[in-house]
């Protein structure tokens, strides 16, 4: 089983749509084993970004993060990063296909409203920036329940 980092952003809790958002990763058969509402400092958001310094967009990107609450959390599947990316769409919001959850809810690729671990390696570091290990929940389906 892998696991992969999603952060639902401030523009998807203003907007109320966080169940719904929740409920496509769901439907895929994904695992959700940690979740958390929080208002991200300044601090943390320098260092979950911090590959972007220097670019462009990231003072944009670190005020919008704080401006509100975010949702973090962890979920577990196989193939889980390659899954959620999919299921989440491009960056680029233009470039983003209809029935992704950034082609469905995505106007303005700076308020992007989620963020999804690239890879098994950045799910690894931002989960961990997020979660202590005591806070996610191993699970299994009940018997006959299999995704």
């Amino acid at each position: 089983m892998e696991r992969c980092f999603v952060m639902l952003k401030p523009g998807t809790v203003n907007r109320r749509i966080a169940g719904e958002v929740i409920s496509r990763l769901e439907r895929k058969g994904l695992r959700l084993v940690g979740v958390k509402m929080l208002n991200m400092s300044l601090e943390l958001a320098k260092t979950h970004y911090a590959e972007h310094e220097g670019r462009p967009f990231y003072d944009t990107l670190i005020q919008y993060i704080t401006s509100g609450p975010v949702i973090a959390m962890v979920w577990q599947s196989d193939d889980c990063v390659t899954l959620v990316r999919k299921l989440t769409g491009s960056t680029i919001v233009t470039e983003a296909s209809p029935g992704t959850i950034r082609g469905d809810y995505c106007c303005h690729t700076p308020h992007n409203i989620i963020h999804a671990s690239d890879s098994k390696e950045s799910a690894e570091r931002e989960i961990s920036l997020f979660f202590k290990p005591e806070e996610l929940c191993v699970w299994k389906d009940e018997p006959g329940c299999r995704y």
